[in-house]
């Protein structure tokens, strides 16, 4: 971005855009200096590590929406049909990156060495959503997005079901971690959703 010609470039570019949407191009003086673009991004990190400790300013966002992931309900298999899906939430609306919560009350079975497919949920209008709420009939107030298929492995007990406890945490990069960490034991598996990523 040091170069007259590359900058000139892309002004030239934004302005077709504009101008194909029917705004007014960028002037002279629409275009920021910057008397050390080498370092831009490694001043940006340092001054928000700053910020993280409270010598800063920080501009804080949080998510956007309630973030749910769809568990099966715990009721005997009946042939020909799927058990009912209830929706938890565990990343509540305005959560600020870098926070993590543990649903230590809560235990859930995971089958390890074979294909499952985890569910995802979103909603803009239920804000009230706290972690751990169950949602079990959300009709349009929950948006399902695309599901994440894995096989989370354990060597020698493929098929097995293991009591796992669930955390969350939204990070600094805007992803959101589910982590199902064994109840008696050492297991921990990540799942891994990004939520700035347009819907």
């Amino acid at each position: 971005m040091k170069a007259a010609p590359i900058r000139a470039r892309i002004t030239e570019a934004l302005n077709r855009w504009l101008a194909a949407d029917g705004f007014a191009p960028l002037g002279p003086g629409a275009t920021l200096d910057s008397a050390d673009l080498d370092r831009a991004v490694a001043l940006g990190a340092a001054h928000y590590g700053v910020a993280r400790r409270g010598r800063g300013i920080r501009i804080r966002s949080g998510a956007p929406r309630t973030y749910y992931v769809g568990v099966e309900s715990a009721m005997p298999a009946v042939p020909g049909m799927d058990p009912p899906v209830r929706a938890l939430c565990v990343v509540p609306f305005g959560t600020e990156e870098g926070s993590e919560a543990t649903l230590s009350d809560r235990e859930f079975g995971l089958v390890v060495g074979e294909p499952a497919e985890f569910r995802f949920l979103s909603s803009t209008v239920r804000k009230q959503d706290a972690v751990g709420d169950l949602v079990d009939e959300w009709d349009d107030d929950l948006e399902e997005l695309t599901p994440l298929d894995v096989t989370l492995d354990r060597p020698g007990h493929d098929g097995s079901m293991v009591p796992v406890a669930l955390e969350s945490r939204v990070t600094e990069v805007g992803t959101l971690e589910l982590w199902l960490a064994e109840r008696k034991g050492e297991g921990r598996w990540k799942l891994e959703w990004n939520i700035r990523e347009p819907r």
